[in-house]
């Protein structure tokens, strides 16, 4: 069941890109996992202003796309702490991971045809 709207999923990008800038100060996160988040802060406001739905400024990526975009990002932050060797780092790891399930089910969750528009032909 796909209960969550273009808009709503548009606030809750919002949120993740908020979550990605204070997740180094707030957790302490260090050095690779401190520059990896902000750094996905970045590209996670870039492809939500560049996407085709409510919150998007350029619409270059139908909202489909977004979503297959999203249903690769999940799954590979919950394996890039071991990918990239901080999986030590318990909060790092914890965070990435966390992030990763949540990514995952508001994909699942997301209707992402709901924002696609019909385009005329002339």
């Amino acid at each position: 069941m796909k209960v969550i709207s273009p808009r709503i999923h548009g606030y809750l990008d919002f949120l993740t890109v908020f979550i990605f800038l204070l997740a180094p100060t707030l957790l302490g996160l260090e050095q690779l996992s401190a520059i990896l988040a902000y750094s996905l802060a970045v590209v996670h406001l870039i492809v939500t202003l560049a996407s085709d739905f409510p919150f998007g400024v350029v619409k270059l990526i139908p909202f489909t796309v977004h979503g297959w975009i999203e249903r690769m990002v999940g799954p590979l932050l919950i394996a890039i702490p071991f990918i990239l060797n901080f999986s030590d780092e318990e909060v790092a790891r914890n965070f990435y991971i966390v992030m990763g399930i949540v990514i995952i089910v508001i994909g699942m969750l997301t209707d992402y045809r709901a924002g696609v528009r019909v385009r005329k032909v002339e």
